[in-house]
């Protein structure tokens, strides 16, 4: 993403030192206006001192609305709240909003797929498009990669050093193209449409709940049409090591969490089971979000587990389309979660074992 889409902004205040005398900055009277009209919405009210952010009630009750069986129409009042949220110029407003994007993005696509008339959904998902294509400035999102063709940088020769490092010009990769301005949602471009809001969504990832999080893992499996197949061991064709990781890491979290798709998902799939087509232009931002979920230095075994479950359903979607770029991709993020789920369960053993061996033996119990 731009750089100039992450930088803070610099009027927004700071974190509230504990020792300061000065209370705390309140809602801006941006956030107090869009709590008032969501309390309108849903017809409770709501204490004008909560986070939209971080409050688990209004959370829920967005999200129940974004599952309902009639939600994402032209005339949805939630989806015009989130689309005139999002316009604001409150960057927290604007994070309110993304935390929604993987409810809204998976309801969406798995309607998409049978033509229904979703006006409110794509109205949001174009908002967040034309944010981002605003701040790209026709710009690609771009890395540079070193020259594989010499073992380091320091076997390449003095001549071609000496003139113009063609080696760097030409290892360019290009991880999101140019983006081109979208009026409306054609069916040939909602993949791109759909993976440039995640896009946006990764960019601020450190800053979204778990829960949040958690909703995009679950969307991932139902994407992936693959979650009954799961316990058949991928029919041989995913490393077992990575199905016990799975499932050694799912055994110490609830069953809400890990590999279930919520009741209102399955009734909205059906017997389809939700497979949507997944471009690479929508699978590549969702893996880097699966990444950062599997990989993050955090002790959310519920999460980590989920992300992991939700990779090797897109894994066997992969090899079901024998799509090379995709079974690389997915296959390397397993291996890597596996690696991370081994030192986890290592790092455990070790603290139970010192904690073991710290206590004194007259309050060691051996039982028979």
């Amino acid at each position: 993403m731009s750089s100039s889409s992450e930088e803070e902004d610099p009027t927004s205040p700071g974190p509230t030192d504990p020792n300061s005398s000065t209370p705390p900055v309140g809602p801006t009277p941006q956030a107090q206006s869009a709590l008032e009209s969501l309390s309108q919405i849903l017809g409770e009210p709501f204490s004008p001192s909560l986070s939209l952010l971080d409050d688990t009630h209004i959370a829920n009750s967005i999200t129940i609305r974004l599952r309902q069986p009639l939600s994402g129409a032209g005339d949805d009042n939630i989806c015009r709240w989130l689309y005139d949220t999002f316009q604001s110029s409150d960057p927290q407003l604007q994070l309110a909003v993304l935390k929604f994007l993987p409810t809204l993005a998976g309801v969406y696509l798995i309607r998409a797929v049978s033509r229904k008339p979703l006006a409110g959904f794509e109205a949001v998902l174009l908002a967040l498009y034309a944010h981002v294509t605003k701040s790209r400035a026709g710009q690609p999102v771009t890395v540079t990669i070193p020259d594989l063709s010499h073992p380091s940088l320091y076997h390449e020769t003095t001549a071609k050093m000496k003139t113009k490092n063609i080696a760097t010009e030409l290892h360019i990769a290009v991880l999101s193209p140019v983006l081109e301005p979208q009026g409306t949602v054609r069916s040939t471009k909602r993949g791109r449409i759909v993976g440039v809001a995640l896009e946006l969504y990764y960019s601020k990832i450190s800053q979204m709940p778990v829960s949040s999080k958690l909703d995009l893992c679950e969307f991932c499996e139902v994407w992936a049409g693959q979650y009954d197949h799961l316990s058949n061991k991928n029919n041989g064709n995913v490393d077992e090591g990575s199905n016990s990781s799975i499932n050694d890491a799912s055994s110490d979290v609830s069953i809400s969490g890990v590999g279930c798709i919520k009741r209102s998902v399955r009734e909205e799939c059906g017997e389809k089971g939700g497979r949507i087509p997944l471009p690479w232009e929508l699978l590549q931002p969702c893996l880097r979000i699966l990444a950062h979920c599997v990989l993050a230095p955090t002790n959310l075994k519920e999460l980590k587990a989920a992300a992991m479950a939700a990779v090797q359903s897109l894994h066997v979607r992969a090899l079901h389309d024998i799509d090379p770029q995709a079974i690389l991709a997915t296959e390397s993020l397993l291996k890597l979660g596996k690696r991370e789920m081994e030192s986890i369960n290592e790092a455990s053993d070790s603290i139970v074992s010192s904690d073991f061996q710290d206590t004194p033996e007259s309050l060691v119990v051996f039982s028979n």
